[in-house]
């Protein structure tokens, strides 16, 4: 008989080869769990330097905006020029203690060698040395911040872009600006300058990213006014063939005056042509401003060359209804906007006792204890919900106000920008001074004694009566602290890329 093979040691052997599996699927697995260990934090690192370069974009982008508390107006006045010329531009610098950050030395640890790139051989502007710079405001509560190192915001052209934006068959070199009507670019100072805002950061295990924005200021969306606040007149009275305006001015002051010819003394802006002197809604207010009804005197006779703007000599008084929006022409309608411009308003003053006065203005002007207030560079879109008495109010004021119900001017006052009073549509004075308003004024009576919104589509009576002895310069139309007095939402953003290192 032949003799069977023996089995000892299979088990072995199958124990062997299911130990030699359980390792190779177990190295596999470790092998997996590492990359995805690397995977893990390549991404952590790339996500965490992204963000740094993003908080330095937007830190560049909300320090823009003039309202903001950290803003270049309030934080470095003068570091950002109006508008901001080509081939200068200033710096965010965020370095980590006593840190070297010098990005305008090519020698210097964080050089910023994409400036000539986009710049020197397209524009001729090469990256001075030294450049304006402040610091980041990451650091200012004592926590370190995110980990950027510096923020460059400077002016862009058509030539720093390679795109002929207006198709003249040129590219020239002049500041390119944001039509946020058409949303278009421009080179003839349509809407706000567009800014280049340029972010690197570096974390400390040596990763890197460099990201840009394009950023314009677009004003507040404001019912009628996509594009911001207009006006054809630099007084501007609504009423309608049923109810008609009031217009008193002083009758002996000589150098009292309403002009519509722009005007011209405002710092980095260029005056449009001249708007009417006084606006009104029918032709028959026409007549009540230049002749008097409804309780006012009209013009008199000897001061009417005065009122001048496209007509010249005066007295330019024209219904430019046609020129207003249509469907801002009712209580309902010019209510809504007044509705929108306290959503977006700085400041909404509600006096207990019904009537605000020049006291609770003065807080919100620039001053040593407040160095975010109102002034020149900073305009504010104020509200006073109620009456507002200006007597003995001997300071200039900024922005936009809208009064809801009677402004009482004292004539030591100025305000710069816009003048809204919707509501009760009553505006008086009697005393003497100096001030004047620079902007545009406009009066409109959509509510009644009792508060309640007249029914459409019939304003009340607006009146602006001053007395006979009032002094002030007056209302000078202009175009220039109209723009600058607009609600401003924020910077948009026109692009955004990563630029490669």
């Amino acid at each position: 008989m032949r003799k069977r093979r023996r089995e000892g040691g299979i088990a072995l052997l199958i124990s062997i080869f299911v130990l030699l599996l359980i390792s190779v699927v177990a190295i596999a697995l470790i092998v997996s769990s590492g990359t995805e260990t690397s995977l893990a934090g390549n991404y952590r690192t790339a996500t965490g330097v992204y963000y740094a370069a993003l908080a330095g974009l937007e830190e560049g982008r909300g320090r823009l905006l003039g309202k903001n508390s950290g803003s270049f107006n309030n934080t470095a006045p003068g570091l950002i020029p109006t508008p901001l010329p080509m081939g200068q531009p200033v710096y965010i610098i965020n370095p980590v203690g006593s840190e070297n950050v010098a990005p305008w030395d090519p020698s210097s640890t964080y050089p910023d060698t994409e400036f000539n790139l986009e710049f020197q051989i397209s524009t001729g502007y090469s990256l001075p040395n030294p450049s304006p710079r402040t610091n980041s405001l990451s650091t200012v509560a004592g926590v370190r911040g995110p980990l950027y190192k510096w923020v460059r915001i400077n002016a862009i052209s058509e030539k720093s872009l390679l795109l002929d934006v207006d198709a003249d068959g040129t590219k020239d070199n002049s500041p390119l600006y944001y039509d946020s009507a058409l949303s278009k670019l421009n080179t003839t100072q349509t809407g706000g300058q567009v800014f280049e805002i340029t972010s690197f950061a570096i974390l400390p295990n040596g990763s890197q990213k460099m990201l840009q924005y394009l950023v314009a200021l677009i004003p507040a969306k404001l019912p009628s006014f996509p594009s911001g606040l207009s006006f054809p007149a630099a007084l501007t009275i609504a009423g309608s063939s049923t109810n008609g305006v009031a217009f008193s001015p002083p009758t002996s002051n000589a150098s009292y005056y309403v002009s519509g010819v722009d005007l011209t003394t405002v710092p980095y802006c260029t005056a449009g042509p001249p708007v009417r002197a006084i606006g009104v809604f029918d032709g028959a207010d026409v007549t009540n401003v230049k002749s008097g009804g409804n309780g006012g005197t009209g013009i008199p006779l000897s001061r009417q060359t005065n009122y001048n703007g496209i007509v010249t000599p005066g007295p330019d008084v024209t219904d430019v209804s046609s020129l207003f929006p249509s469907n801002l022409q009712t209580p309902s309608q010019l209510d809504n906007l007044a509705q929108a411009i306290i959503a977006n308003a700085d400041v909404v003053i509600s006096p207990a006792g019904g009537t605000a006065y020049g006291s609770d203005l003065t807080p919100l002007l620039l001053s040593g204890s407040n160095p975010t207030g109102m002034a020149a560079a900073n305009p504010m879109t104020v509200v006073v919900n109620g009456n507002l008495d200006l007597d003995a109010w001997h300071n200039t004021g900024y922005g936009l106000l809208l009064v809801t119900g009677n402004l009482n001017y004292d004539p030591d006052a100025t305000w710069k920008g816009m003048v809204l009073v919707i509501g009760k549509g009553t505006v008086t004075g009697s005393k003497g001074g100096t001030g004047e308003f620079d902007g545009a004024f406009f009066v409109a009576k959509t509510r009644d004694s009792s508060g309640n919104l007249l029914p459409d589509p019939d304003l009340g009576t607006a009146y602006l009566l001053f007395g006979s002895n009032m002094g002030s310069v007056g209302i000078r139309y202009s175009s220039c602290w109209v723009k600058a007095a607009q609600p401003t939402s924020s910077f948009k953003i026109l692009s955004f890329h990563e630029l490669s290192q």
